[in-house]
């Protein structure tokens, strides 16, 4: 019988279920930080467990402030954030998505619940319209598809100024003193299935922070709403990371200007 289930599912319906959790290499490199957690919860979705109640054995361990409770329980009309917000509760879908944002959830409890308190407080002050405005924008693009760098500045530098042959050919070495988080678990859910062009959102955490603790506190501390407004990400294609991805041990990997792009320049108006 299947962890947690009183009848059994058809295989079919499993992996119906399961949408992509079974696919999850956790070799990758990309996932190092997550896999002591993740991969147990994958196995008990994968062999049946309802998403929320897997998550939910494992967070009973606290690492996480909040509950895991079906989509269903979202109430109509009401903002995912908001719902999250008021009742401590995040409403979760079966497969990849909703299972990373669970794993960072725990992962890093205090700058997720510092996200969710952000949005949840400018939705309480001018309510759910069409347009987010730039602070709830910037909050939905880390919460979705950012990056944490601890990065020598001379690499950062280069990084931020989309020097892509020096930050990744003529730097490299500098590499083994950076340390690379996928936070965002859209990033992580497309990263089950890598491509080239997969770029996050980087944003910069400073060295010398060794555990996920520290960088968990330092981070809630450092998502102030008008930090956040001003958008200081550094967009970065993902696999370019040396050694996450074979291709790239060749410097013509990084060549390819349709995925490592350079800076715009500004239009020269007419005189």
């Amino acid at each position: 019988m299947a962890l947690g289930l009183t009848t059994s599912l058809t295989p079919a319906l499993t992996r119906e279920l399961t949408r992509g959790v079974a696919d999850i290499d956790w070799s990758a490199p990309w996932l190092a930080d997550w896999r002591a957690v993740g991969e147990p919860l994958a196995q008990r979705i994968t062999e049946g467990m309802p998403q929320d109640e897997a998550l939910n054995t494992v967070n009973a361990r606290n690492m996480a402030p909040v509950r895991f409770v079906p989509q269903a329980d979202l109430p109509a009309g009401q903002a995912y954030e908001e719902f999250i917000f008021t009742s401590r509760c995040v409403p979760t879908r079966e497969g990849l998505h909703d299972f990373f944002n669970a794993l960072c959830w725990m992962h890093f409890p205090l700058a997720k619940q510092r996200l969710n308190a952000l949005q949840g407080q400018a939705i309480a002050q001018v309510g759910v319209g069409a347009v987010r405005g730039p602070m709830r924008d910037a909050a939905t693009v880390f919460d979705e598809n950012s990056a944490l760098l601890q990065a020598p500045d001379v690499l950062w530098q280069a990084l931020a100024e989309r020097r892509w042959q020096e930050a990744f050919v003529d730097l490299r070495s500098l590499w083994k003193d950076a340390r690379w988080l996928t936070f965002g678990h859209a990033a992580l859910e497309k990263l089950v299935q890598p491509y080239k062009s997969i770029t996050v959102h980087v944003w910069r955490v400073p060295q010398g922070l060794v555990d996920l603790p520290a960088i968990d506190t330092w981070l809630a501390q450092d998502l102030q709403a008008d930090k956040l407004a001003s958008k200081p990400f550094c967009p970065m294609p993902v696999l370019g990371v040396p050694g996450w991805w074979p291709a790239n041990e060749d410097a013509t990997f990084y060549a390819d200007a349709g995925v490592f792009r350079p800076v715009r320049l500004p239009a020269v108006l007419p005189i």
